[in-house]
């Protein structure tokens, strides 16, 4: 119907050949736009189920005005059942292995499940666009199920409006009375009484004329068989003369603002991001701060000037003013003096160091909101840190940068005793287990671990379950063995000589694992989100050079890592190898590396087989190509060069020639024919031939 087109659009199917299942009926389908009409004529395949039809009509519009935005929808949802139901503990490291982790665990457990996961701006808006999508694709679903009009099926007897046994008489006067009803000249500026009109007309022409009649009862339509075709509607108010200026002004709008705005906003925010998704201007602060004179104490105020930080640590008003220098009050004792004064630095340094300190119960909520998003972008920043010490060749400043790390994982800070990372210690507790007997005495954490369990002090006023918290958390901190040897690959003997790849193989036992078990998470109850266990293997020179540095992250029991690189030149060196935890402190370990390197000329001459020596004389395959196209270029040449001495044989009969330009040719002439008597078809050289014609 004229209605269903203007106001939801049409959908045609034609075949040549149709199911059985599809009946074929003729219509005439008007196309609005601009308040007129084109008729078309053709055979439409009508599906007779009416759900079938519906839904193809609804895809076909979600396709063309892309209402059906299937990846966003998907994505939307995942989040959505994430946050409420999908994810178990273990997937966001929710793990309690300890009553000191349980309020970490809670935290983990608010901040990765229900409404907070979801409330940011991205998610927000693609939510917003999800919604307005699925609604306005709802609603096109409810008008077409509700409609009671035909997906244009061309039924001759209900244009009509006669039963389908009329007899002759009936339909002539059928179309008399509707020919007059909806002709032009009393309908004037209708659109849908003139298509009604023509629709008339064609199905009057289907009942009476005897071909148009054999034709609509054979293939459906009075034209005959006709080809696939489909079409779409689209709403008469987009066309509407009245609405032109305001679609066309939506339309600059949409195109020459709103996506070039989207395309530069998406452009400009992920070009200030590099490796590590650390932002470019916190690269360029750390490679202006970092050096190898940069202690660990100031490295708190390095990171707190990264630009990821600059916004969202800088106070606003006098209010937040106060509480950072209240704050700073109450940690300056064990700070060092700052060297800039700018507010964000002097924020986030005051931040970590009560993080370090373990004063963060004594901020206000929004300084622990701003500490907390620090600490989850910490490891990735320090790791961009050490990248710069590595381009910087600064071995101790990497060593620093990694400990750091490690304080702000376990909440320390320099002066502390390293037993403050054992769950319910305090400075008394760590202090009681540096005294005794000496099979009973540690003063840090690495010899603690060796304890055996009845020997270890400092629990005296510790219940049970706290007594328990303990004696786990000894066993899930790691107890390192590290074994390291250097060779040469594909070597005969074991000697190193100049210019060797050199291969330093470390290998690290946690003894601490049974066979097949692996590392868990680290153990940190202050750090409030969930750090895996890795270690840093740094191979460095006694003059604080790097010569490798990789972070080793397989959780295994034992791990093997190898670092290769050339022998230096003839003489005695010793490297030193550095593996440091990512995140416990003082449980390190440091080795002396010896290497001799022999004078590679002691070495007896390789001496290269004829074959191999006829191979080298081989061409290339990519110089066999070159020679290849050189060649068919000279031939080509060649060719030219002969049709154009036969051209200009041909125009000596035309063109009179001059006495010099005949001798000119007779000497290029003869040394042609001696060129060839010679079989030297490659000299194109013309020196000779230009001296004789210069002498004579």
């Amino acid at each position: 119907r004229p209605e269903t087109v203007q106001s939801i659009g049409v959908l045609t199917l034609n075949s040549p050949s149709p199911p059985a299942h599809i009946k074929q009926e003729t219509h005439a389908q008007p196309t609005v736009g601009d308040h007129g009409t084109q008729t078309s004529n053709r055979r439409d395949a009508i599906i007779d189920d009416a759900p079938i039809r519906q839904l193809c009509v609804l895809l076909l519009l979600a396709e063309h005005a892309q209402l059906l935005p299937d990846s966003v929808m998907v994505e939307q949802i995942s989040r959505v059942y994430q946050a409420f139901f999908g994810l178990k503990d273990e997937d966001i490291g929710a793990v309690s292995r300890t009553s000191a982790e349980k309020k970490k665990v809670a935290q983990i457990k608010k901040s990765s499940r229900g409404v907070n996961t979801i409330k940011n701006q991205a998610f927000l808006i693609n939510l917003a666009l999800t919604v307005v999508f699925t609604a306005l694709f709802v609603y096109l679903l409810y008008n077409v199920s509700q409609g009671d009009g035909e997906l244009n099926s061309f039924d001759p007897f209900s244009i009509l409006e006669v039963d389908g046994g009329a007899d002759l008489k009936a339909i002539k006067k059928a179309y008399k009375k509707m020919s007059l009803m909806y002709h032009p000249d009393k309908n004037p500026n209708n659109p849908a009484a003139e298509a009604k009109f023509m629709m008339v007309a064609k199905a009057y022409e289907a009942l009476t004329d005897p071909e148009a009649k054999e034709n609509y009862e054979k293939y459906g339509n009075p034209d005959g068989k006709q080809s696939l075709q489909v079409s779409i509607g689209l709403p008469s108010w987009l066309l509407d003369t009245d609405n032109r200026n305001v679609v066309l002004v939506s339309y600059l709008i949409v195109m020459v603002g709103i996506i070039p705005f989207c395309v530069w906003r998406y452009y400009s925010d992920s070009s200030k991001f590099g490796e590590k998704d650390v932002m470019y201007d916190t690269y360029a602060w750390f490679h202006h701060n970092l050096n190898e004179h940069t202690l660990i104490k100031s490295l708190p105020e390095v990171i707190s000037g990264s630009a990821e930080f600059r916004q969202r640590n800088l106070p606003r008003g006098n209010a937040e003013k106060q509480e950072v220098s209240a704050s700073m009050q109450k940690v300056k004792a064990q700070m060092q003096k700052p060297k800039y004064n700018h507010p964000v630095c002097v924020t986030g340094n005051v931040l970590l160091h009560a993080h370090l300190l373990r004063k963060t119960d004594e901020l206000g909520q929004k300084m622990k909101d701003n500490l907390n998003y620090m600490l989850r972008n910490s490891n990735s920043l320090i790791d961009a840190m050490i990248t710069v010490c590595q381009h910087q060749d600064s071995l101790q400043t990497a060593l620093n940068c990694i400990q750091f790390g490690q304080y702000v994982s376990q909440a320390i800070w320099v002066r502390d005793s390293t037993l403050l990372q054992l769950p319910h210690f305090t400075e008394e507790e760590a202090s009681h287990s540096t005294k005794g007997k000496a099979s009973q005495k540690a003063k840090n954490l690495a010899e603690y671990l060796e304890l055996d369990d009845e020997n270890k002090k400092g629990m005296t006023h510790f219940t049970e379950e706290q007594k328990k918290d303990v004696l786990e958390c000894c066993r899930i901190m790691p107890r390192l063995t590290v074994e390291s040897k250097v060779y040469v690959d594909d070597d005969e003997d074991d000697k190193v000589y100049e210019g060797d790849l050199c291969t330093v193989q470390v290998k690290m036992t946690r003894e601490n694992l049974k066979e097949g078990e692996k590392a868990g998470l680290v153990h940190a109850p202050h750090f409030p989100f969930p750090k895996a266990e890795a270690w840093w293997v740094i191979l460095g020179t006694r003059e604080g050079k790097i010569i490798d540095i990789k972070k080793v992250t397989n959780p295994s029991r034992v791990v093997e890592h190898e670092i290769k690189f050339l022998a230096p030149r003839q003489g005695e060196y010793e490297f030193e190898l550095h593996v440091l935890s990512n995140a416990y402190v003082g449980l390190d370990h440091k080795a002396k590396v010896s290497l001799t390197s022999l004078d590679a000329s002691v070495l007896p001459e390789y001496k290269i087989h004829p074959d191999d020596e006829e191979l080298d004389d081989e061409p290339t395959l990519f110089e066999e190509m070159m020679n290849a196209n050189v060649e068919e270029d000279s031939d080509s040449d060649d060719e030219d060069s002969d049709s154009d001495e036969e051209e200009e044989e041909q125009e000596e009969g035309i063109k009179e020639l001059s006495a010099a330009e005949r001798k000119k040719m007779e000497l290029r002439n003869a040394r042609k024919k001696a060129a060839a008597a010679e079989g030297d078809d490659d000299s194109d050289d013309d020196s000779d031939v230009e001296e004789v014609y210069t002498e004579k």
